[in-house]
């Protein structure tokens, strides 16, 4: 069996540095490891237009954003098929189908969906293409034939609803979906980077991200106003590095090398947290420090954005072909599917002469 990865992101902002440790670096390295046979790396419009429904040109404008993110971090076009949700009609066919297996109750269970229900307060005016976005993901995934889902831990419950609806059509029609399994990221704390104002999740309402794109400036700005220990008032005062931002971002980033380039005081990561614990280190040489490591992990990514946004319609061009690669990909699956479920009719030479012959006596 062919080795496939999907994943994505949905086209509702710039992406973050939470993006690129959480998924984008491990993307590339994945695209480079030679292990896989396909990779098809998503653009999410379709599902963002769930909770988006009256901001179309938000979405709209936000393609490019992800697309220029996606090559301007290393995800290169001849490795990984970039493709456009929306241009794949196809997996509105699979959607509906797959609806026929699953009950509203098992819906309402799905803690990932419950979550971001919560989130944007839409309790009993849920739009009902939001609700039934773990079905649309599982014709995401089974579309492409997927192996392997790279995933942060709140999705899990999404795989696991993905896995449920292979095995209900298979045990009902044969064996013909692919069950995945999700890939998470090694690096705990990359699962996810909490705001530069200490709150659990990065947003642009709360504007408390650091964003790709951002300027060296802009990115030095927001380390220095970071949150950190709100108890922490003196350099001498003993400080918290658990649930510390500035922490979590230098666990996400830091390698042992970069001390010497940057804070040779220290030979690795663990004994400045040690010194910050004990008092006597004070949050501005934390962060200064912090704003070195991003720097470097940040600034070739800036480099090859500069690049591309002076071609844009090559950046359009990548997406085009590789929608239409998408497509053919999902069209294959799709008529092994309408096999299965005895649909196909037309294409059925042994049904419509069965038939004729019933007719004809």
């Amino acid at each position: 069996m062919s080795k496939i990865i999907l994943t994505g992101d949905r086209p509702t902002g710039r992406l973050h540095v939470g993006h690129y440790v959480g998924s984008l670096k491990g993307r590339v390295a994945l695209q480079n490891s030679g292990i896989y046979d396909k990779i098809f790396i998503m653009i999410a419009d379709a599902q963002a237009l769930t909770d988006n429904a009256e901001q179309p040109e938000k979405v709209r404008q936000n393609i490019i954003e992800v697309a220029l993110d996606y090559l301007s971090c290393g995800l290169d076009p001849k490795k990984s098929t970039l493709l456009i949700q929306s241009q794949i009609p196809e997996l509105c066919e699979l959607s509906f189908y797959y609806m026929n297996l699953v009950t509203v109750s098992r819906l309402q269970r799905n803690p990932t969906v419950k979550s971001e229900i919560q989130i944007r307060n839409f309790e009993a005016s849920i739009p009902v293409g939001f609700f039934t976005y773990p079905i649309s993901q599982a014709a995401d995934i089974t579309a492409f034939k997927a192996t392997t889902v790279p995933v942060g831990e709140d999705q899990l419950p999404m795989i696991e609803q993905t896995k449920e609806i292979v095995r209900k059509f298979n045990s009902v029609y044969g064996d013909t979906l692919v069950e995945p399994d999700a890939l998470l990221p090694s690096n705990k704390a990359c699962l996810r980077l909490p705001g530069i104002d200490g709150k659990a999740k990065m947003s642009k309402s709360l504007n408390n991200c650091i964003y790709l794109s951002d300027t060296e400036e802009d990115v030095r700005k927001k380390v220095m106003s970071m949150f950190t220990d709100p108890n922490h008032l003196q350099v001498s005062d003993p400080g918290r590095v658990d649930g510390n931002p500035v922490f979590i971002y230098l666990d996400a980033f830091c390698e042992d090398d970069m001390f010497a380039e940057y804070l040779p005081d220290y030979a690795n990561l663990d004994e400045l947290k040690a010194h910050y614990t004990r008092g006597g280190l004070g949050d501005v040489k934390v962060k200064k420090f912090l704003n070195n490591v991003l720097q470097e992990a940040l600034s070739p990514v800036r480099a090859r954005r500069k690049e591309w946004e002076q071609d844009i319609p090559a950046v359009y061009e990548i997406l085009r072909e590789g929608s239409l690669a998408a497509r053919e990909a999902a069209a294959q699956t799709l008529a092994d599917v309408k096999n299965s479920m005895k649909i196909n009719y037309f294409d059925d030479q042994a049904l419509i002469t069965e038939q004729a012959a019933k007719y004809a006596r």
